[in-house]
């Protein structure tokens, strides 16, 4: 284990290179853009040599990685504020909307797929099968904006967009946030529910669990002490994928339900060609996948005894 953790150091070198020279060749010039239209040849010349543009790549990396493991990001180059403090604002969004609509994810699609394999019948089978291919097929911003229609326009429950944090109290916090969380949670639920459902039948055709059954244990203690625990490692993996997908893929739902969070500053940071925000905000996506592989690696030895002694 001690070589997975020093092993994200490298890992993490290569990231931040690659992402320096893929936004350097996303087409457009910001400085362009940030000189707009009437601006003259000397101009833009000033702003390029004022942003250090006009530097040879390889001098431009040197000085980014420079101040990148000094902590410092860069400035963005239309508003000239620090990258770093508008991530420190937005990721807290993103990480509550991940979170919340991992909780109700888990909660729904561990109970259901662990009563769909402990109850097998037709009808059941059927209807599970349904449920969970229409939440894999629906997208989440169609999901979002049926919760709005019912639950917003028409019942009046909860606000229609916005975001309130959580220093506002939690009540208000929770009535922006719930929409969102269920409209993501649903469709990542529906997977993992499909998963839990497998391997959990997977598990009880194993040799250990007619054993556990001949001995004469309770069907919930087999069910539950056994063979569950040994399906959730597959599931553990997934949820923790999911953990990555929900906070770096949260493009559309933070822009449905007006959320200020990671995936509308990317989104506005590439739309402008705006180098140190894509490079921020990327390379903080691709930490934070790193750091929850890590975590679901750690995870692993706390659920399976034997990957412990491995």
């Amino acid at each position: 284990m001690a070589r997975r953790v020093v092993a994200v150091v490298p890992i993490w070198w290569v990231v931040a290179s690659i992402v320096f020279v893929l936004v350097r060749l996303v087409p457009g010039d910001p400085v362009l853009l940030i000189a707009g239209t009437d601006a003259s040849a000397e101009q833009v010349r000033e702003i390029r040599s004022s942003l250090g543009l006009d530097l040879p790549v390889y001098d431009q990396y040197v000085r980014w990685f420079g101040r990148l493991l000094h902590g410092d990001m860069g400035r963005s180059l239309f508003s000239r504020e620090p990258v770093a403090r508008d991530l420190i604002d937005r990721v807290p969004v993103s990480l509550q909307l991940a979170l919340s609509a991992t909780v109700v994810s888990v909660l729904i699609a561990i109970p259901a797929g662990v009563v769909a394999a402990a109850r097998r019948n037709a009808l059941s089978e059927a209807a599970f099968a349904a449920v969970t291919m229409t939440g894999v097929c629906v997208p989440s911003f169609v999901m979002g904006l049926l919760l709005m229609l019912v639950l917003s326009v028409y019942a009046g429950l909860f606000p229609i967009r916005g975001y309130e944090p959580l220093s506002q109290g939690v009540v208000t916090w929770a009535r922006y946030m719930v929409l969102p969380a269920v409209a993501y949670g649903l469709i990542q639920a529906a997977g993992v529910a499909r998963m839990t459902r497998s391997t959990l039948l997977e598990v009880l055709g194993e040799d250990f669990i007619r054993t556990a059954r001949a001995k004469g244990l309770a069907g919930w203690v087999v069910l539950y002490k056994h063979a569950l625990r040994n399906a959730l490692i597959p599931v553990v993996t997934l949820i923790g994928l999911n953990v990555g997908v929900l906070f770096t893929g949260a493009v559309v739902i933070e822009t449905l339900f007006g959320l200020p969070g990671l995936g509308a500053f990317l989104v506005t940071g590439i739309l402008k060609r705006d180098y140190p925000i894509v490079q921020g905000a990327i390379l903080f996506i691709s930490t934070f996948l790193v750091l929850v592989n890590l975590a679901v690696d750690l995870l692993y030895r706390a659920i399976d005894p034997r990957l412990r002694r491995a």
